[in-house]
């Protein structure tokens, strides 16, 4: 999910390409076949700016409704706030017709009953299920049940770095491995200048690779009957490996550890920091002033070795889903717009100029991504990338597990002491906020 993209405005964008409608659903024409139907539609915030997605999905809603005269009304809202606005719209029932979810939010949002299950009929009524990635559709909601959602954009984390700065401190080619990253990190800290940036403040960028780092320790954070998990062993020597980045290896600067609105990837373009471990970075680096070609970009690293399948998972099925509240007022408008949203041509326009993997396997061929941070993100998502736990409470466990980080983070900066029993201690605060059932 793109839970790391932070509000680059503290706005809420809208354009409205139609009067207003009610919340709750879009209106019909109520028999008038005179008037064209109306949807309303959450977007979250992908391109650099809010502003900048309306630019970029004006015209292609004004396609959507050239071809079927429905018109949509259109709300870019940033990350920092979209999770609260649709938890807020899953208990009034207030909500949009159509909306964007962070992927690893599905199973939670689909546990309040709110979105509308995709079975078989209905995924045939957007073009069918097979359309899709398997690592996508794997995080459209708890195993068992009907997706609640259908992929739209696709994401994975790669290890960008600046190749000035690795031309500087005469480093060849990037790490595979994380202790190759701490040392390239330490050659790249000096002068007021690091080897890493790491966006301490951002809770789900934390969870987001504690979940990783776990994969590569052998944890998972819950257990099979969904119950956390977030002390064991494993948990904790992933949370302390990331952490250590700032607070032991020291190849992070301290003021990362307040970074919550892509401060990181400022500090890569401009050279403060070295490397950034990062979902598509690309449109918000050259935002930043950077051109194709300073920067690179490479595989996570892993613990040994080279990223594959079982124990080196790699990295997370990151990505953003399309779901369709089920109280619409307009069922059939809203599934033609995911139909027309996930269509071939439309992935084609909006994966290329958004920087995301296509989730639609006839699209990810298309030459428009054959550049070399999509080409990794793909491959990995196709070999080496595990869903998060698709459990009803994953939302608090990115909210609880990143806060913990966070204070971790805050510690090592504070240059108090980050132990393996003070990692253990801020995990047991986080798991006993968690249900248990």
């Amino acid at each position: 999910m793109r839970t790391t993209r932070a509000a680059a405005a503290t706005a809420v964008v809208v354009a409205t390409l139609a009067a207003a409608t009610a919340c709750g659903g879009g209106t019909s024409s109520g028999g008038d076949n005179s008037q064209p139907k109306q949807l309303t539609y959450w977007a979250s915030n992908q391109a650099a700016t809010p502003e900048d997605d309306v630019k970029i999905l004006t015209p292609e809603l004004k396609k959507f409704e050239k071809q079927t005269g429905i018109k949509v009304k259109l709300e870019v809202i940033p990350w920092a706030d979209l999770l609260n606005r649709i938890t807020a719209a899953t208990s009034s029932g207030q909500g949009p017709d159509v909306l964007n979810i962070g992927n690893t939010w599905s199973s939670s949002l689909q546990a309040t009953g709110a979105l509308l299950p995709f079975d078989d009929k209905t995924f045939a009524k957007i073009g069918g299920k097979s359309r899709f990635v398997k690592s996508a559709m794997a995080s459209t909601g708890a195993a068992g049940q009907d997706p609640a959602a259908v992929p739209l954009y696709s994401l994975g984390y790669g290890l960008y770095y600046n190749k000035a700065r690795f031309k500087e401190a005469g480093i060849a080619k990037a790490p595979t491995t994380w202790d190759e990253l701490v040392a390239d990190g330490k050659k790249l800290t000096k002068d007021g200048k690091y080897g890493l940036a790491v966006e301490g403040s951002n809770l789900s960028e934390n969870a987001h690779h504690a979940f990783i780092l776990g994969k590569q320790h052998g944890a998972d954070f819950f257990d099979a009957k969904s119950r956390p998990t977030f002390t064991t062993p494993g948990a904790v020597a992933a949370v302390k490996q990331y952490v250590d980045f700032l607070a032991a290896d020291k190849i992070a600067a301290p003021g990362n550890a307040e970074y919550s609105k892509n401060q990181s990837i400022n500090d890569l373009a401009t050279g403060k920091a070295a490397m950034l471990l990062w979902q598509n970075a690309r449109n918000p680096l050259k935002a930043d002033g950077m051109k194709d070609g300073d920067w690179g970009v490479a595989p996570m690293p892993v613990q040994s070795g080279e990223p594959g399948t079982g124990k080196q998972v790699n990295n997370m099925a990151a990505g953003i889903n399309l779901s369709v509240f089920k109280n619409t007022k307009n069922l059939d408008g809203a599934l033609k717009f995911v139909k027309f949203m996930t269509s071939n041509d439309e992935q084609k326009v909006l994966c290329n100029v958004f920087g995301a993997v296509p989730p639609v396997t006839a699209v990810q061929a298309d030459d428009a991504f054959q550049v070399p941070d999509l080409k990794v993100m793909a491959q990995e998502l196709n070999a080496s990338s595990a869903a998060l736990p698709q459990v009803a409470n994953e939302s608090q466990f990115e909210t609880e597990v990143g806060t913990a980080i966070k204070n971790l983070l805050a510690d090592a900066a504070a240059g108090r002491s980050v132990t393996t029993e003070s990692v253990k201690a801020e995990l047991t605060k986080a798991q006993q906020k968690m249900p248990t059932e």
